[in-house]
This record gives structure tokens, C-alpha cells and sequence, in this order.
């Protein structure tokens, strides 16, 4: 499906990094949530496989990871002109992993923690043990599951306000679902035309590309690095 997310690039951009360098607090946690809610299963697993961590000081750290790019305001260091903010993240994570086992035998810092983020999280503790993939690469496709894992869910609720929820449903189950009714069947199911059918998924299905694209916009820092990451995303040459 992803041939036919993509025509043509988005003109205006809102990005969470703005909003996690913004002064205003409220601005500050929208931008971080944005950011931990695509990159939290990229963060996780990268400290599993490349820092060998167990689950609870894996799951831990994410936590800290996140706070630390506000507390510490890490990403006013980001110059998406030397890296793409993937390989910039993980260059924080090795940072912070380094440190803080090198504070490992000092007492753990008392008060002033910043509150728990809202993560969606389910654990995949089996599937991250047993691949032989690198970490870095498993970063790049966690990365990728959590950008459209995030436009999907902004799908759905953009189709529940609308009164479309039945779009994103065909959606869900032709192209979502392990096994692929036809047409026909989808037809049946929800008791519209074939008609019905074919224009409500082509419709939705734009509604997904752009989607995606924005929350690729949420996620890069300029034009050049939207261009570059949609590209990798989608395959598509930016035009």
C-alpha cells in the first residue's frame, strides 16, 4: 500500500522539535509526547540489543531519555545539515547510556524527576530477543512501525470525528488485516455497494498519505530532511 500514500509533498510545516525547544510549557509536552509516541519502541529496543539492558532499566531509561532532550534541552545541538535526527537520537542515547554508567556507583539522584510521560507501550520482549538484526537497523524499522502506527491512530480519530468511522474500518480490514477479503466480500460485510467500496478506501487512503506526511513534518527540521526522510519512508523522489 505504501505506492499509493504518496503524490506530491505537504508546502507547510509544524514540527514537534519547534515545540520542544519552545518556552512555553504546555508546547514543550505536546512536542515530547508527539516525539515519544513514535519513537519510544525505537528508544526501547535499541537500548535492549545495543546496550544489552533488561526490560525494567530499558523501559527506565526511554523514560529518562525523553525527559532529558527537555530537561537538558538536547536537541538544540540538532543540525539536520551533519545527520538525520535518527542517527542524532541514538548518538544522545549512547551519551546518556555512558553516563550514567559511569554514575552507576554514586547513590541514584533524589527528587526533581520529570513526570511520567503518556507512552503507549506493549512489551515485545521475545520478538526483540530473538532477531539477528543490528540494532541500528531495528532502530530504522521501529522507527518507520512508529510512524504509522502514530497516522493511523490520527486516521482513526479524524474518521471518528467526521462520522467516517466505517472508511477507516475497510481500511483496517482490507489493508491492515493478515488475510485480504475481496471487494465483494468488504461489500457485503458492511452492506454498501462495491462502488462504495473501492471510492472509500482510495478515499481513506489519501487521507493516510497525508497523514503520514504530516507526522513526518512533526518529526524533521527542515525542508530539506522532510524531503529526505519521506523518500526513505515511501520511496518516492521528491519532485
Amino acid at each position: 500500500m505504501v505506492e499509493q500514500l504518496v503524490r506530491g509533498f505537504p508546502s507547510t510545516r509544524h514540527s514537534a522539535l519547534a515545540l520542544v525547544r519552545s518556552g512555553d510549557a504546555a508546547e514543550r509536552a505536546r512536542g515530547v509526547e508527539t516525539l515519544s509516541s513514535v519513537y519510544w519502541r525505537p528508544v526501547y529496543s535499541y537500548l535492549r540489543l545495543r546496550w544489552h539492558r533488561p526490560h525494567e532499566e530499558a523501559a527506565d531509561l526511554a523514560q529518562e531519555f525523553f525527559a532529558e532532550l527537555v530537561e537538558k534541552k538536547l536537541l538544540a545541538r540538532f543540525d539536520p545539515a551533519r545527520a538525520r535526527l535518527r542517527t542524532y537520537l541514538r548518538a544522545c542515547i549512547d551519551g546518556m547510556v555512558a553516563n550514567h554508567d559511569r554514575a552507576a556507583n554514586r547513590q541514584k539522584r533524589g527528587g526533581g524527576a520529570a513526570p511520567p510521560l503518556p507512552y503507549d507501550f506493549e512489551e515485545e520482549i521475545d520478538r526483540l530477543a530473538g532477531t539477528a538484526e543490528p540494532p541500528d537497523i531495528l532502530f530504522e524499522k521501529e522507527w518507520a512501525r512508529g510512524v504509522f502506527a502514530l497516522a493511523l491512530r490520527r486516521l482513526r480519530e479524524e474518521c471518528a470525528a467526521a462520522g467516517k468511522s466505517q472508511h477507516y474500518a475497510l481500511l483496517e480490514q482490507y489493508d491492515l488485516a493478515g488475510e485480504r477479503p475481496t471487494y465483494a466480500e468488504l461489500a457485503h460485510r458492511f452492506g454498501i455497494g462495491v462502488t462504495d467500496v473501492t471510492n472509500r478506501l482510495s478515499r481513506v487512503r489519501a487521507d493516510l498519505r497525508r497523514i503520514v506526511l504530516e507526522v513526518l513534518q512533526d518529526l524533521t527540521a527542515d525542508e530539506a530532511e522532510f524531503r529526505e526522510e519521506a523518500r526513505a519512508l515511501l520511496g518516492e523522489t521528491a519532485g
